[in-house]
């Protein structure tokens, strides 16, 4: 890890302590393993344009290149959570499960929502037949998890 976040420094003069020289070659030595590493594990139109380029420098281009992807990844999926909305008629287990997928999602990007936001986007997205069931949930204070009350919302009958 500490080669992905630290370029390797400068050599050391030839009169530098030993400590510094083993240091130096220890972080030399690391970062060649990485970059193989994540050579290797990479397509090879991205190999072509990273054989010369050491890890620290290969992951800063990479988050480069790909932070404006992810981010238009956060604003679609948050679009989408924000329009969801439950259709009469369909089942409440699809609809909460395709809502935990968004929140899982938009976790996976580093946008993670909270337990008690998740709860209310839920509740607020139920059809009118759900009224009731969320009246009575909010009253009572209830602290479930989304799978808790993924298993409540299952249990109530029209």
């Amino acid at each position: 890890l500490y080669v992905l976040e630290n370029p390797i420094p400068n050599q050391p003069a030839n009169n530098a302590p030993r400590v510094e020289k083993d240091a130096y070659s220890k972080h030399k030595d690391d970062s060649n393993d990485v970059t193989c590493l994540m050579l290797a594990t990479m397509e090879s139109e991205l190999q072509k344009q990273f054989e010369e380029v050491e890890a620290y420098e290969m992951i800063k281009q990479l988050k480069e290149m790909f932070q404006e992807q992810a981010r238009q990844e956060r604003y679609l999926t948050t679009k989408a959570l924000n329009s969801c909305k439950m259709t009469p008629g369909t089942s409440v287990s699809a609809h909460v499960l395709k809502m935990k997928g968004y929140f899982d999602q938009l976790e996976k990007l580093g946008a993670p929502v909270s337990h008690d936001l998740a709860t209310d986007m839920i509740l607020a997205s139920l059809t009118s037949d759900y009224d009731q069931f969320v009246m009575n949930f909010n009253m009572h204070n209830m602290e479930k998890s989304i799978n808790e009350l993924h298993g409540m919302l299952k249990k109530v009958y029209f």
